[in-house]
C-alpha cells in the first residue's frame, strides 16, 4: 500500500467519468446516472481539477476524450469492473485451502459415532478447515440455531425457529446394551427379563427417566442415570446393568468394548429421524454447504453398515 490512498479523490468521480466517456455526451450520461446535466458537468470539472488536466473536449454535439482522458479511461475502466465484480460476486470457496471455522452442534450420541469419521474426511478434503463442536440435544438445538451459537447441527429435533432448514439423515432406533458375562438376558430378551434387570439410564433432565419412560411409560429399575452416552459402555462393562442406547451408538461402543453385546428391545420406543439442521442465514455460504454435504455423506455411509448388520439373517 502506498500514499495514493491518502489523496482526496472521490472514486465516484471515476465511475461518472467512465460512463460519460462511454455515452459520448453529458446529456446521455446524465440519463444513465439519473442525474441532472449540471450535476454531471460539475462532477467532471472536479475530476479534471483533481487530475490537473482537461479530460474532454467538445466534438460537435458531444464530447471527445483528450490524450489524458484516454489514458485515464484505459486505466480506470478495468479496475472499476474488477471492483464491481469483487463486491457483487461471492468469494470462491476452495476446500483444499480454506481456513474457515465452522460451529457444529452435535448431540452426545452423534458426537460418538459421527465426529471421528467426519474429521478423517475433512483431513482428506478440507485439511485446513476447523470445527468448533457445541453440545446440543433435542431440547436445546432450537435455541442454539436461533441465537446463532451454531452454524449447523446434527441431532433429533422438534420445532425449530422460523427460517431454520432441516434434512433427514436416517431414522434412529434403539437396542439394549449388556455384558453377557454378568447379565443373563436370554434369547430373545423378553419384557419381563428387561424389567427385572437394573439399568443405567441416560437422562437429559437430571432424573431417573429416559426414552423408555417418556415415550412408552415403561418404568425401569434405575440404578444410575448419566447425562450423556459417553460413559455408558464403561458403566455397563463388568456389571449386570442394561442400557438402552441408539443402535448406531451401540455399534460404536461394542467396537471399542468387544465383550459387550446389543440385543433387540422387547418393546421399541418410536423412532425419530436424525436430522441435519442449519440456519437460513448460512444457506448460501459455500463453506457451510460443503460441511453440510460432507456430514450427509459421512452419516449415510456410517449408517448403512449398521443397518446391514442389524438385519435378520435370510432364510
Amino acid at each position: 500500500m502506498n500514499g495514493s490512498y491518502d489523496k482526496n479523490l472521490d472514486l465516484n468521480l471515476l465511475r461518472l467519468f467512465v460512463i460519460v466517456a462511454e455515452a459520448g455526451s453529458v446529456t446521455a450520461a446524465a440519463r444513465r446516472l439519473y442525474l441532472t446535466q449540471p450535476a454531471v458537468s460539475a462532477a467532471l470539472r472536479r475530476l479534471a481539477s483533481a487530475v490537473g488536466a482537461p479530460l474532454f473536449v467538445r466534438a460537435g454535439r458531444g464530447l471527445a476524450l483528450t490524450a489524458r482522458g484516454q489514458r485515464l479511461l484505459a486505466s480506470a475502466r478495468p479496475h472499476l469492473e474488477a471492483l464491481v465484480e469483487a463486491a457483487l460476486s461471492p468469494a470462491a470457496f476452495d476446500a483444499a485451502t480454506s481456513e474457515r471455522t465452522v460451529r457444529l452442534g452435535l448431540s452426545d450420541a452423534t458426537e460418538a459415532w459421527l465426529l471421528p469419521s467426519l474429521l478423517r474426511a475433512l483431513a482428506e478434503e478440507a485439511p485446513r478447515l476447523r470445527l468448533v463442536v457445541i453440545p446440543v440435544q433435542f431440547r436445546t438445538v432450537a435455541d442454539a440455531l436461533g441465537s446463532s451459537a451454531v452454524d449447523l447441527a446434527v441431532t433429533v429435533a422438534g420445532d425449530l425457529p422460523a427460517g431454520a432448514r432441516r434434512r433427514a439423515l436416517f431414522m434412529g432406533s434403539f437396542v439394549c446394551l449388556f455384558d453377557p458375562r454378568h447379565a443373563r438376558v436370554g434369547k430373545p430378551l423378553t419384557l419381563a427379563r428387561y424389567l427385572a434387570h437394573e439399568h443405567v439410564i441416560v437422562s437429559y433432565n437430571g432424573d431417573l427417566r429416559g426414552v423408555m419412560e417418556d415415550s412408552l411409560g415403561v418404568q425401569r429399575r434405575a440404578r444410575v442415570s448419566v447425562p450423556s452416552f459417553h460413559s455408558v459402555g464403561a458403566v455397563v462393562e463388568g456389571s449386570a446393568l442394561l442400557a438402552t442406547v441408539p443402535r448406531i451408538v451401540a455399534r460404536e461402543i461394542t467396537s471399542l468394548r468387544p465383550r459387550l453385546r446389543a440385543a433387540p428391545l422387547p418393546v421399541s420406543p418410536p423412532g425419530a429421524p436424525l436430522e441435519l439442521l442449519w440456519r437460513s442465514a448460512v444457506e448460501d455460504d459455500e463453506a457451510i454447504r460443503f460441511v453440510r454435504d460432507l456430514v450427509t455423506r459421512v452419516a449415510k455411509a456410517l449408517e448403512r453398515p449398521a443397518r446391514r448388520r442389524s438385519a435378520p439373517p435370510s432364510t
